[in-house]
């Protein structure tokens, strides 16, 4: 399908589009292209924390936090209530605190993208572990992170309208789900 879609198209689709997951399974990288696809905005939640603190994640979790991450996080995920036709890639954590999973799931649309453990270190490593969550950890220990917390995030991701396993997607997967899941 090409990255246009007509009038009557977009009103079946969701107005919300939420996608979840573990860091490094492709939010952002899908999302800005189904947004493309469909002709909706895309938004990245890390971002919008980003410009609003007027920090870099790393520096938030270092000075202020996470508990001051998570809850600024979950009240600028709620204020995703006014945008329509959008997009958005969450953080890996946020479905998980403040009850996001059940507002996101009120307000949208959820996708979780599902990968495995190799393909989020890989990803994780190319990019570089410059995550707060992930300083000094050596491959070991990253790849034990990875897999004890996706055992425990699983409840809230497994929550979503549906999942789907990264290595299945391509650009034209978001508009015959859309069109068939709402």
């Amino acid at each position: 399908m090409s990255g246009n879609v007509s009038n009557s198209t977009k009103k079946k689709l969701a107005s919300r589009i939420f996608l979840i997951g573990f860091m490094g399974a492709g939010k952002s990288y899908w999302g800005k292209i189904w947004a493309e696809e469909t002709g909706y905005t895309f938004i990245d939640l890390d971002e919008i924390i980003e410009k609003a603190e007027k920090s870099s994640i790393n520096n938030i979790f270092e000075k202020k936090g996470e508990a001051y991450f998570r809850q600024t996080e979950a009240i600028l995920l709620r204020s995703m209530q006014q945008h329509e036709n959008t997009i958005i890639a969450c953080g890996g954590g946020t479905p998980c605190y403040y009850d996001n999973m059940q507002w996101i799931n009120e307000n949208g649309f959820s996708i979780w993208l599902q990968a495995t453990e190799n393909d989020i270190l890989k990803n994780i490593q190319r990019r570089g572990a410059s995550r707060p969550l992930l300083k000094g950890l050596d491959e070991k220990q990253l790849r034990s992170y990875i897999i004890d917390t996706l055992k425990e995030r699983e409840q809230y991701y497994s929550r979503a309208g549906i999942s789907l396993s990264v290595s299945a997607l391509n650009k034209d997967v978001i508009q015959s789900l859309l069109l068939f899941n709402t």
